[in-house]
Formats: C-alpha cells, structure tokens, sequence
C-alpha cells in the first residue's frame, strides 16, 4: 500500500507545513488532499501569514472547489499565484508570498 485511504502521504502528514529550504527565502508544502471547502481555503490563509515576503507555498489538494477558493483568496491578500495545475484530481497551487503594500 502507498499511502493512507485517507490521501495522506507518509511523508506528508495531512495539514503540516513543511519548509525545504530553511534560513533564507522557502518553498513549503501543505498537505490538504481530503478537505473540503471552505477548509482548504482557510488553511491557505493561516499559512501565509507565517510566511515571510518572497517565500512561496505549495498547496495539494483534491476538492475541486479550491479551483474557484484558492485564486479568490489570493484576490483578497495580494499574494502570487505562480502557478497551478490539476492531475488526476490532485490540484496544486505555486503560490509567492508579496511584500507589505506601499
């Protein structure tokens, strides 16, 4: 078996932020494959808060809602979304952290 009947992987426990490349500008990942709306929206808000101006952060999920969530978060705070895809019911989200406004 490859992971949890859930979606979770082993090495990404569902909800976790994982930073990758610590002391200087990061990718992290957060694991939301199982939420549902408006969870994974949620999530993505209180991740980006803790995340400094540059990093960026990569969200999985599997509710197709953050198709229409994800972006119109993104409207609202400002930030980047770089990029997005969607892969088998899997969508992700390459999002970049703005700066402060002014």
């Amino acid at each position: 078996m490859h992971g949890a009947l859930d979606g979770r992987r082993a090495d990404r426990p569902l909800g976790r932020i994982e930073p990758r490349q610590p002391g200087r500008m990061t990718d992290t990942v957060l694991n939301l494959r199982g939420l549902r709306c408006p969870l994974p929206a949620l999530k993505t808000r209180k991740a980006l808060t803790r995340l400094a101006s540059g990093d960026r952060l990569v969200i999985e999920c599997t509710d197709p809602l953050s198709a229409i969530d994800i972006p119109n978060l993104l409207r609202e705070t400002g930030d980047i979304l770089e990029d997005n895809a969607e892969t088998t019911g899997l969508f992700t989200f390459r999002i970049r952290k703005a700066g402060p406004p002014g």
